[in-house]
C-alpha cells in the first residue's frame, strides 16, 4: 500500500500495514463515533454530529472531512458512542424538583414583578403628560 500524500492522513500517522486494514462488508456502517469540535482556543467543545468508521483513526479523518471544513474549527474530538455513559430514562426523577420541593426559591417563576413593572411604566407615562 502506498503512503498517503494527504497531510491530514500523514499527520495522524495512520498505520498502513496490511494486517490492520478493516474491510467492511456491504451494508456495514462500522462503529458510530460522536464528534465534538472547538471553534477557538479556550472555548468548550460542542457536539456537531456523528460519523461511522471502522476505527478511531478513520473516524478522526472522517470527522475532519465532514465537520472541520464547513465551519471554523481549531480542535476536534471523536468518541465511540458505546463509550458514552448516560442515565437511563427510568432515572429521570433524580433531575426533577420532585425530590427537592423545598427548594422552590431557586425557580424564577416565583418572582412576579411584571405587574409592578407595567404599573411603573404607566406612572412614568402619566408624569410625562403633565
Amino acid at each position: 500500500m502506498n503512503p498517503s500524500y494527504d497531510p491530514r492522513v500523514a499527520r495522524l500517522h495512520v498505520d498502513n500495514q496490511k494486517e490492520n486494514i478493516v474491510e467492511l462488508q456491504q451494508g456495514d456502517n462500522g462503529i458510530a463515533f460522536q464528534v465534538f469540535h472547538q471553534k477557538k482556543r479556550g472555548d468548550q467543545h460542542q457536539h456537531v454530529g456523528i460519523v461511522h468508521a471502522p476505527d478511531s483513526e478513520m473516524a478522526l479523518i472522517f470527522a475532519k472531512e465532514q465537520y472541520g471544513r464547513r465551519q471554523k474549527c481549531v480542535n476536534m474530538w471523536v468518541v465511540a458512542s458505546a463509550n458514552i455513559l448516560a442515565f437511563s430514562t427510568e432515572d429521570d426523577d433524580i433531575f426533577s424538583n420532585a425530590t427537592s420541593p423545598d427548594k422552590i426559591y431557586r425557580e424564577a417563576g416565583g418572582f412576579k414583578v411584571m405587574e409592578r413593572v407595567n404599573r411603573y411604566k404607566a406612572q412614568q407615562k402619566e408624569k410625562l403628560k403633565y
